[in-house]
């Protein structure tokens, strides 16, 4: 298995061509996210701030919608500028890879030209209208028929990342079926069955991304580390077969409210707490982790990696604690939950794609590009930490007035502090990815044909 890449020419330029492109989208919904975000934000700011088409309501399904269109857009480009090298054989179908980007495109068009307009259906993740799922599911299915026939020769031998790769196009194909379930009366009829299975398909869904990025991941460390057993070990498979049981069933934390089935909850709790098993990992190899110097011709792209370990040792030691059934009966549905939210998706998810797309540039990246791309880094890290803390305390204090039967004036009173730091340092927040986003635009549009 070829797994050495190239990058002067790792494949011909139109394959390196659509996969940019799907990058730059990625981007490009990552600023629109993080805008709609900060929008939404000022209102804990500025109490008159306008209330119509920018009302909450409006930029907050916008802020999610794009924020997980970045994270599919930038993993799907990753992949096909890698699976060329990972199998040592040219992209199955370039016109079927355009055609997926163009569908791609357009679902991205269509869904926020809909939220501006109202047309939404307020589901978790999917408040666009559900008749968009049939061009998602085809353009998926497109992804998938090029990554299975790319790597079909080299599947046999193939590393842990590739299985991981499988694991999460397969079941994104899975859970975006199950999160429409609701459209049958046998579902939408019955609102603890509705909650418990759309929760069930979001958490799953949740998993199948985070299986496409870890992968992602592990194989740019890989060559930047020059290891190549870190895709066969004992160990990584170990821990890949413990993600994916997570991935099935672990969701059930967020329905612990819900009057479900009791195995229900009981299995999701014992699942949930193997999640120690990746605590114990990290805490093992921290000290050798962070005892490492970067390697020079990949300095910038393992900084992001190792700032987005710092991320999943933090959000890991409250995903444990919240899906404690005690502290989850009051912590569920709070800021808490953002907290732990913002804290996946921008402080690894982001940080890791991030780092993918920095090991793809790096060499050929100007000094001054990566400067600048690393002071952006740092202002992510440290606002972020502040964006987290904040939400946590508001969470808290949300907590407290729900235990001690506080009238909501009262909770708002104790919340605003918190809830102004969360806007301040969101601006910031704003700012860093704002100059890596655009940075980043400008390194592809200026080295990669586009």
């Amino acid at each position: 298995m070829s797994t050495a890449l190239n990058h002067d020419n790792p494949n011909t330029m139109k394959q390196k061509a659509i996969a940019n492109r799907f990058i730059v989208l990625g981007f490009a919904c990552l600023l629109l996210s993080i805008s709609f975000g900060l929008i939404a934000s000022f209102k804990y700011l500025i109490p008159n701030f306008p209330d119509d088409i920018l009302s909450f309501q409006h930029t907050r399904p916008l802020h999610v919608f794009l924020a997980v269109s970045w994270i599919f857009a930038a993993v799907t480009g990753i992949i096909y500028r890698y699976i060329p090298d990972i199998s040592g054989r040219p992209l199955y179908s370039v016109p079927l890879a355009k055609t997926h980007f163009s569908l791609q495109l357009a679902t991205i068009v269509i869904a926020v030209s809909g939220f501006f307009t109202g047309h939404f259906s307020g589901r978790e993740y999917l408040e666009f209208p559900p008749w968009i799922t049939v061009i998602i599911i085809l353009y998926w299915i497109m992804f998938v028929t090029n990554f299975v026939l790319t790597v079909k020769p080299v599947l046999k031998t193939a590393p842990v990342y590739v299985w991981m790769w499988c694991t999460g196009l397969l079941f994104f194909l899975i859970t975006i079926v199950e999160a429409n379930l609701w459209l049958l009366p046998h579902f939408n009829n019955n609102i603890v069955r509705d909650i418990t299975v759309q929760w069930k398909a979001n958490g799953s869904m949740v998993g199948a991304w985070n299986m496409l990025i870890y992968g992602s991941t592990m194989f740019a460390m890989q060559q930047i580390t020059g290891d190549s057993k870190m895709g066969y070990n004992k160990i990584s498979f170990a821990f890949y077969f413990l993600g994916l049981t997570n991935l099935m069933f672990n969701w059930g934390h967020h329905t612990y409210v819900v009057p479900a089935h009791p195995a229900v909850k009981q299995v999701a709790y014992i699942i949930s707490m193997t999640e120690l098993a990746f605590l114990a990992n990290i805490m093992l190899n921290w000290r050798a982790n962070f005892s490492k110097k970067p390697i020079e011709a990949y300095r910038l792209s393992f900084l992001f990696f190792r700032a987005a370990d710092i991320w999943v040792l933090l959000n890991l030691i409250l995903a444990i604690a919240i899906s404690i059934p005690y502290i989850n009966q009051y912590t569920h549905g709070t800021q808490i939950t953002v907290a732990h939210a913002m804290g996946a998706t921008i402080g690894i998810n982001s940080l890791l794609l991030m780092g993918s797309v920095t090991f793809l540039f790096e060499k050929q990246m100007k000094s001054k590009w990566n400067k600048t791309i690393l002071r952006g880094l740092r202002a992510i890290h440290v606002s972020l930490l502040f964006f987290w803390i904040s939400l946590i305390g508001a969470g808290v204090m949300r907590a407290v007035a729900l235990y001690q039967h506080y009238y909501f004036a009262q909770v708002s009173k104790r919340m605003l502090p918190f809830l102004q730091l969360f806007s301040m340092s969101g601006i910031f927040l704003a700012i860093g990815i704002g100059v890596v986003s655009y940075m980043f635009i400008k390194v592809i549009s200026s080295h990669i044909s586009i």
